[in-house]
């Protein structure tokens, strides 16, 4: 089993996901600097990292979903 994300960590990485949804990708370290960026002084390098890899998660998730799909056709 993995561990629970707090609710922080699923809202900031969502509104990163919307508002920039052409920069994130599947690599954690891309992901992890634009968390970088994006909030800027305010949040700890724990929780950045927390909120960069969900993105990856979410990312690498949808992914799999769409190859899964193509599949079945």
């Amino acid at each position: 089993m993995g561990r629970v994300k707090t609710r922080k960590v699923k809202v900031l990485a969502k509104e990163i996901m919307e508002r920039f949804p052409d920069r994130v990708s599947a690599d954690f370290e891309l992901n992890k600097l634009l968390v970088g960026e994006v909030l800027t002084g305010q949040i700890s390098k724990k929780l950045r990292n927390q909120i960069a890899g969900y993105i990856t998660r979410l990312v690498r998730k949808k992914l799999e979903e769409a190859e899964e799909a193509e599949q079945a056709v």
